[in-house]
């Protein structure tokens, strides 16, 4: 069966996507910064998984776990999931660490680690690649603005590549959630200080499993989720300032 790789496997989005994989019969390579969170999900995984720790916010960590993935395997399946955020005022400058952490892993880390792939998968000609950009890529987002940007970022390359895979037997996805019930804000410092992390979120297995379907599908954009559907289309029906506005709102700290 197929290879299949996954970034910020230790936990919500990660995890899920390697369950599911597991599920339809996959071999399994596991990567995030926590080894031991990594090492209990693979043992409980039907057929275990290779396990390779990186911090892909440091530099040369992509290009390293790509060869380590690689050596006497093919990787058939990319799934782009790590990423990272900061809730808070841009021109805070006790902030820029996270935030260079957060260019450093949801642009170039995962621009490494889908140009690897393409190009392997190109070759070959079959591969699927699954990118979980965000909803935040459709919108500027005050009060998370680096976080935005790259995920729009990563949108606007996951549909860019895809067209230009088309016919190859390659597929680009691009996974575009909402506001999920994992450890992300917790971790970024918003658990339960925005309006969007009060109340209900979506289950990181309900979201995993629109996205590996997606994925599967060789579908390019997958937006789980009615409001989050809705909230794609603010720019087309708002002024771009208002779009800010809206969405500053919603992520300010209350």
């Amino acid at each position: 069966m197929t290879w299949v790789l996954v970034t910020g496997a230790s936990d919500g989005l990660g995890a899920e996507f390697a369950r599911l994989a597991a599920e339809d019969g996959h071999d399994l390579i596991l990567s995030a910064r926590r080894e031991d969170r990594l090492r209990a999900l693979a043992d409980d995984l039907p057929r275990g998984a290779v396990v390779i720790p990186a911090d892909l916010a440091r530099p040369g960590e992509a290009e390293r776990l790509w060869e380590e993935a690689g050596a006497g395997r093919e990787v058939g399946i990319l799934v782009n999931n790590a990423g990272l955020g900061r809730n808070g005022l841009f021109a805070d400058p006790s902030g820029w660490d996270r935030e260079a952490e957060s260019l450093a892993v949801n642009v170039q880390a995962a621009t490494v680690l889908m140009k690897r792939a393409a190009v392997a998968m190109r070759a070959r000609g079959q591969g699927r690649i699954l990118n979980v950009a965000s909803v935040a890529g459709f919108l500027p987002g005050p009060h998370m603005a680096v976080y935005h940007a790259t995920k729009a970022y990563l949108l606007s390359l996951s549909e860019a590549v895809a067209e230009e895979l088309a016919g190859s037997g390659v597929t680009v996805t691009a996974l575009c959630p909402g506001a999920t019930a994992t450890s992300f804000f917790a971790a970024d410092g918003a658990e339960g200080a925005n309006r969007l992390t009060r109340g209900r979120l979506p289950t990181a297995a309900s979201v995993a499993r629109e996205g590996w379907w997606g994925c599967r599908e060789g579908a390019r954009v997958v937006v789980p989720g009615a409001g989050n559907k809705l909230a794609t289309l603010l720019p087309r029906l708002l002024p771009r300032g208002a779009v800010a506005a809206v969405t500053g709102r919603l992520l300010a700290r209350r």
